[in-house]
């Protein structure tokens, strides 16, 4: 299959150099990452490097965090020159936001290699700045015949798997890189709020796993700090800071963003939490959430506060980010006759049918923080995804993904794909009419990834409601395998811009290729 050329990753200096900067600014001790004081002298540095996310055609939104109040400068530019630079003014960072700021870019050339260097400037002296950090990014194409590459995977730091050293800390983020993307798209579980990073983990052939730990990872997370905190953790990585130099992301969340398997209303029996309300848990973490991601539609200046939203990256693909958590339902056996809030929420599941209709792409990604024919339990009766495990007629939150298909059958919406996270193995399904309960959809593929840097797991049952046929699996026989012992896996999606044919790719760390599906264009099912 054709695409366009990609910049080979050794020859991005640009991205070494600001790279290389942010490690060597990044001095602070790896047990204790408190806020930034104000008392510290010299100049602000940006020691966690830059992201770039939700990049389309013509825009994107630059972030960075200061060590101090600082005015917040982005310069983007053609070429690593930057002698034709554009000068972007930020906001001012500080303690509101725990000195993280982000800065939107308009009126960028579609399809290009955009180079940028983000400065930290002293408040009351622009003169005293900090020493720039750079990276790149390609904005969408507006030529469909460019075509259009890219990853997915998700949860990061889980179930004690932390930062370890000894193996060169998030090592599927090296490979990431090197595969030069369009775009990442992360589908939730960016941090495990609720899961405490130990020192070291014995592992059970004798081995010791080493942790990098902070303060704010040695309980389950409940303030303000202690979230900001566990978004900190992460970024202590030095492979994941140069993955965000050079590819931008598309971010949603899941539960462990807050605590596990949480749902709104939901009060915790948990002894480990002094605050009880998943809520105020919930708040607080998505304050957190939006401080350290860049998405459009949490940005102060356009955004209207929700994580659901779709990033359209040229003539051939539109990405619908769904919100599979904050407007759920209980928990429960799922079960009911009758369920018009479900998993997405009245107001949410119209949307994604107006913006399907809408639609022009090619190639339409339905991106679920949970899969939908996968049973994924809460505890001995009640179900955390959408199956529930019962064979027959949609119950529960399926009457709500029924009338989904329904919707895109009957409306012959073309060139849907669902892709997911959140089980920790990978697997293929197709699902189709013809071997399901429900039969009023066209067949669709759904495609599952993950863990990036978390625990592996066996593979889950199926439920047949939807007729899943799993093509492909790849898990552990056993829970909570570390990294060590079990390679991570992530996604890979290339839309050829000839053909318009859709190739997915799951792969394993260390460079397998396990499972390929070459999918055709213009079809309302596959």
């Amino acid at each position: 299959m054709s695409y366009r050329p990609r910049i080979p990753s050794p020859d991005r200096r640009t991205v070494l150099r600001g790279s290389l900067a942010a490690s060597a600014a990044l001095t602070l001790p790896l047990t204790a990452t408190a806020a930034p004081a104000f008392a510290l002298s010299g100049r602000p540095r940006a020691a966690w490097g830059v992201q770039v996310g939700d990049v389309t055609a013509s825009s994107a939104l630059v972030w960075v965090r200061s060590d101090r109040p600082a005015r917040m400068i982005v310069e983007t530019s053609p070429t690593e020159s930057f002698r034709r630079a554009r000068t972007w003014h930020g906001p001012l960072v500080g303690s509101g936001t725990d000195f993280t700021g982000t800065t939107p870019l308009y009126g960028l050339p579609a399809g290009e290699q955009v180079h940028y260097r983000v400065t930290l400037a002293d408040p009351d002296d622009p003169r005293r700045t900090g020493e720039p950090v750079y990276g790149t990014f390609r904005t969408a194409p507006a030529r469909r015949r460019d075509g259009v590459r890219f990853l997915w995977s998700g949860d990061i730091a889980g179930q004690g798997w932390g930062i370890n050293p000894d193996i060169g800390g998030y090592r599927a983020y090296d490979e990431m890189r090197r595969l030069d993307p369009d775009f990442f798209l992360c589908s939730g579980d960016n941090i495990y709020a609720d899961g405490v990073i130990e020192p070291s983990v014995t592992l059970p052939d004798g081995r010791v796993w080493r942790n990098v730990t902070t303060e704010e990872k040695a309980k389950v997370a409940e303030t303000l700090a202690e979230y900001r905190g566990n978004f900190r953790y992460n970024l202590l990585d030095d492979n994941l800071r140069k993955f965000n130099a050079q590819v931008p992301s598309i971010i949603q969340w899941d539960d462990h963003e807050v605590r596990n398997n949480w749902y709104p209303g939901q009060i915790l029996d948990d002894v480990r939490y002094t605050e009880k309300n998943v809520d105020v848990l919930a708040a607080r973490s998505m304050r957190a959430f939006r401080e350290y991601f860049p998405v459009s539609t949490l940005h102060e200046s356009s955004g209207d506060g929700r994580v659901h939203r779709v990033v359209r990256h040229g003539p051939l693909l539109d990405v619908f980010v769904l919100d599979m958590r904050s407007f759920r339902n209980a928990n429960s056996p799922g079960r009911q006759p009758d369920d018009t809030t479900g998993i997405l929420g009245a107001e949410q599941l119209a949307w994604l049918k107006r913006e399907l209709s809408r639609s022009r792409a090619v190639w339409k990604v339905i991106a679920a923080d949970m899969p939908l024919g996968l049973v994924v339990t809460d505890g001995a009766t009640d179900f955390e995804a959408v199956a529930q495990g019962d064979p027959g007629a949609p119950l529960g939150r399926e009457l709500q993904i029924a009338e989904l298909l329904r919707f895109v059958k009957h409306r012959r919406i073309t060139g849907t794909l669902w892709l997911t996270a959140d089980v920790h193995y990978t697997s293929a399904q197709h699902y189709a009419p013809e071997r399901a309960a429900f039969k009023d959809f066209a067949p669709f593929w759904e495609f599952v990834s993950g863990p990036l840097a978390a625990g592996g797991f066996p593979a889950n049952a199926l439920d047949s409601t939807f007729g899943p046929d799993q093509v492909f699996v790849r898990a552990p026989d056993r829970a909570n395998v570390s990294p060590m012992e079990s390679p991570q896996f992530f996604g890979e999606v290339d839309i050829d811009g000839d053909s318009g044919e859709l190739t997915v790719r799951l792969r394993a760390q260390g460079g397998s290729v396990l499972f390929s599906k070459v999918l055709q264009p213009g079809r309302v099912g596959q």
